[in-house]
């Protein structure tokens, strides 16, 4: 699209790793600055040199389960660059991973918040300064879980999912006349850094491997294979940019054809 996103400002959570730092790197490459949070220091200072691009990115420790930590994340966004334009809520996760049953309140509260909340917050704080400039992107990075319950013992992770779905549509009935739109990607299995962790802790509690997890999770796409971050970073591109203008309140699947809408 060559530099559609020149001069504007974004801020994204879990920014350092995975799908965060694709959609970074996507980012600057077309014009953007952009402002990183995660809570390794180690992984963030490595985000940077790996994006290259000087004054155009920075990095702040962040810990996106602590509300305020969350709202000095784009606090020192604006601080630095005078505005945020595009907030990526891309923090999400869970652990504890049992069976409903069996599932303990801590797990299942951490999920929602994990998911849920921290996309309220970022969207809460990103508004404060968006509207009033009359402009912004609002992106919820989803899971094809927030359509669909594919896998067992990720009930939390699931809930959280929907609940983030939900928190994009109220947001894009509240504001949508206001300059500020907002959308959820729902991406399918990406073999990131986090899945390999995860997924082998999901893959173990469940009685299958690693490998067992991933295979199945291609068998349910139309295309039979795993989706890549590149994909999502193109997505958010495209919803990030002016192109962007007449979408809101939507949900964008980038999972091979997983769920069936």
């Amino acid at each position: 699209m060559g530099n559609s996103l020149q001069g504007r400002v974004a801020v994204i959570t879990a920014g350092s790793t995975g799908i965060g730092f694709g959609i970074a790197k996507a980012f600057v490459d077309e014009g953007a600055s952009v402002v990183l949070g995660n809570r390794s220091e180690e992984k963030g200072a490595h985000a940077l040199a790996r994006l290259a691009a000087g004054d155009r990115a920075t990095f702040v420790k962040t810990d996106a389960l602590d509300r305020a930590q969350v709202d000095s994340l784009v606090d020192g966004a604006v601080a630095k660059f005078g505005k945020i334009d595009i907030m990526v809520n891309c923090a999400g996760g869970s652990d504890g991973w049992a069976l409903v049953g069996d599932l303990s309140d801590e797990a299942w509260l951490k999920g929602l918040e994990w998911n849920a909340s921290t996309a309220f917050w970022g969207t809460r704080r990103a508004l404060k300064y968006m509207l009033p400039a009359g402009y912004g992107r609002i992106i919820n990075i989803s899971s094809i879980e927030g359509k669909i319950a594919s896998k067992p013992m990720v009930s939390h992770y699931i809930a959280g999912k929907h609940a983030m779905i939900g928190l994009t549509k109220a947001t894009a009935v509240e504001y949508g006349t206001s300059g500020v739109t907002c959308n959820a990607i729902c991406p399918g299995p990406i073999e990131t850094e986090l899945m390999q962790d995860a997924g082998a802790q999901v893959a173990a509690a469940a009685g299958i491997t690693y490998q067992q997890f991933m295979d199945d999770f291609a068998a349910d796409c139309l295309t039979k294979e795993l989706q890549t971050v590149e994909q999502v970073a193109g997505m958010a591109v495209l919803l990030a940019g002016p192109l962007g203008n007449g979408m809101t309140g939507s949900t964008f699947n980038v999972d091979g054809g997983s769920a069936p809408f």
